[in-house]
């Protein structure tokens, strides 16, 4: 039995790095997909175009002023005199935000009375108006709570999403400590990821079109004359992607680690143990659409039908809570959302099984039911 399926392996292996190019596409595109996520998907704003409008001109609002441009983030563009002005920078995207200081903000501040400072953010892109907003808020509070330690006896308030109130009761200091990502890299999010999206695509891909290779090419019908049973001929086709498959994640993270510096926290035997529970769902899918697809062209096609929506409701990009109800309760069918909750678990927080074993399990429950129903399926296609 295993010298027959050793055969089968060795053909496979031999089919598919016989030709330089196809070297090439097994290897080389998984690491161009992890350059591409880990700088051009990034979701940190630097260089923000800030137009600042004061209002007030006085020793106050140009020590806000200097906090912004202090800052490593913001650099002041444009200074509008106008409701026309900063309507026609931000329509025209010269800028992302115009803060604007009201007259009287000095006085105000000096007498304790409520103060505001008002920020005009560009919408468009909604990510980054909440991040420069989240950015603007941290400067604004640092500047109230340096003036409410000045003012020891004064209410001060600054608005764009920040309120600190000091009077003369004790103070109440906050402190942030952000875990397991402290400099909020996008990259530290993304690319522990790409290893689960290249896993999926790689190896239901290639499972799908090694048999349906045998079909279009008319050699299946010479494969099922000779003594291989067809639990042997389907072991022979998925030991090949597999082990490409693994070879493609031991890239993908030791490129992580070395090009991107993201941190791997946790144990490399469970990250391949979990990987090892992800392949029987993917290459049970790459076998269940073999049986559906007569060529290559559709096998391929096949495998991105399946593959986008997955990706997407997997939550590499976008938070499960963040969509409609429906949908999350539809995200629990998805083997790739267990999987990259593990990768990410593991390579950012250090979590071991005693955490992950949920996820685990259910890897194993969804990838021992994929396998045995792709393979019943196949077995009674040759029959």
């Amino acid at each position: 039995m295993w010298e027959r399926i050793l055969v089968i392996v060795r053909k496979e292996f031999t089919q598919m790095l016989r030709h330089p190019r196809m070297r090439l596409t097994l290897f080389l595109p998984p690491l161009l997909q992890l350059i591409v996520f880990g700088y051009a998907v990034n979701m940190d704003i630097d260089n923000i175009r800030l137009g600042w409008m004061d209002g007030d001109r006085t020793p106050a609002s140009r020590d806000l002023l200097d906090r912004f441009t202090g800052s490593d983030r913001f650099q002041v563009r444009a200074l509008p005199e106008s409701e026309d002005d900063v309507r026609r920078l931000l329509d025209s995207g010269e800028v992302q935000a115009v803060v604007r200081v009201l007259p009287g903000f000095a006085a105000d501040l000096a007498r304790g009375r409520r103060t505001q400072v008002q920020l005009l953010l560009d919408g468009a892109n909604s990510n980054s108006a909440t991040l420069i907003s989240s950015y603007a808020s941290q400067i604004v509070g640092g500047y109230a709570a340096r003036a409410a330690i000045d003012q020891n006896r004064l209410r001060v308030m600054a608005r764009v999403a920040t309120s600190i109130n000091n009077t003369q009761s004790p103070r109440l200091q906050a402190r942030t400590r952000i875990w397991f990502n402290p400099d909020l890299k996008s990259s530290n999010y993304f690319v522990p990821g790409v290893m689960s999206n290249i896993l999926l695509v790689v190896t239901v891909m290639l499972t799908a079109m090694a048999i349906v290779r045998e079909k279009e090419l008319g050699t299946m019908e010479q494969l099922l004359v000779t003594p291989i049973r067809p639990i042997e001929l389907i072991l022979g086709k998925i030991v090949p992607a597999a082990f490409v498959g693994i070879v493609d994640v031991l890239i993908i993270t030791a490129a992580a680690i070395l090009i991107f510096h993201i941190p791997f926290r946790g144990s490399p035997l469970l990250l391949g143990f979990c990987a090892v529970l992800f392949l029987l769902t993917s290459l049970g899918i790459g076998l269940f659409i073999s049986t559906i697809s007569s060529t290559q062209q559709q096998a391929v096609m096949s495998s991105f039908l399946f593959a986008a929506p997955t990706f997407m409701l997997s939550g590499f990009m976008f938070p499960i809570r963040n969509m409609p109800v429906a949908v999350q309760y539809f995200t629990y069918l998805n083997p790739l959302r267990y999987f990259l909750e593990i990768v990410r678990g593991i390579v950012l927080k250090g979590t071991g099984a005693d955490v992950l074993w949920p996820q685990m399990l259910a890897l194993l429950i969804y990838g021992v039911c994929i396998m045995t129903l792709a393979a019943v399926r196949f077995r009674r296609r040759l029959e």
